[in-house]
């Protein structure tokens, strides 16, 4: 039993590291096309703005402080949603997007088109979606801001897309009245990757099942 269960749990972890790997490719299309930030950053970068911090903080360590907060409170709200790969999406992503910027970041100049940078923007959410799904359909934890739409659509039985959709509004929406800085991006993320991510959720529930049982694994439930 202990033995199937640590098989289950190494499984689930490996698919929710390849869903990040993937959903961080899309993070770095989305950054490098240059055209605004996603709707988590531009609360954070209004709470960093607005806030009177120390010298020390940085616009990165008020977002590790803020996941660290969302996951604090969701220890006594929503106990059982905070696994593993809540804790790994928190650490890795940022590598993961230094490691995409390596190949990715020679492609993107001052004098790329407008409609280049369209492309990689839009690229980016969609493969965000994809990536996050798989994420979430591992069922090894989800990161902090993405739990947040998760447990709202869980509670309220509302579809995760349109969810995702008011979430990352709301974010935005604070983030701006807080001073942080709303681009064409910012909009276009609001509006595309909760939509996406409801077409990918079905999907990539397969994808993971089918792993978890040609690895032995117990089966994915489906949300």
């Amino acid at each position: 039993m202990v033995r199937q269960r640590l098989r289950d749990l190494a499984v689930r972890v490996a698919l929710l590291l390849a869903g990040l790997t993937i959903a961080h490719l899309g993070v770095t299309l989305f950054l490098e096309s240059d055209l605004g930030s996603d709707p988590f950053n531009v609360l954070v970068q209004g709470l960093y703005r607005r806030l009177p911090w120390p010298g020390w903080m940085t616009h990165g360590r008020v977002h590790l402080l803020v996941c660290l907060l969302i996951v604090a409170a969701l220890l006594v709200i929503a106990r059982s949603y905070v696994r593993i790969g809540t804790v790994l999406c928190m650490a890795l992503g940022g590598p993961i997007i230094d490691l995409w910027s390596v190949p990715l970041a020679p492609l993107f100049h001052d004098g790329l088109a407008m409609g280049w940078r369209l492309l990689a923007l839009v690229l980016g959410c969609v493969i965000l979606a994809f990536g996050m799904t798989v994420v979430i359909r591992s069922e090894a934890g989800t990161g902090p801001n993405d739990l947040v739409a998760v447990i709202i659509s869980d509670f309220s039985k509302k579809p995760f897309g349109a969810v995702r959709v008011l979430v990352d509004g709301a974010f935005a929406l604070a983030g701006w009245l807080l001073g942080g800085v709303v681009g064409l991006g910012t909009l276009v993320c609001v509006g595309l990757v909760g939509p996406c991510a409801q077409v990918f959720l079905p999907v990539s529930g397969r994808l993971c099942s089918a792993c978890l049982k040609k690895c032995g694994a117990g089966p994915s439930a489906e949300r």
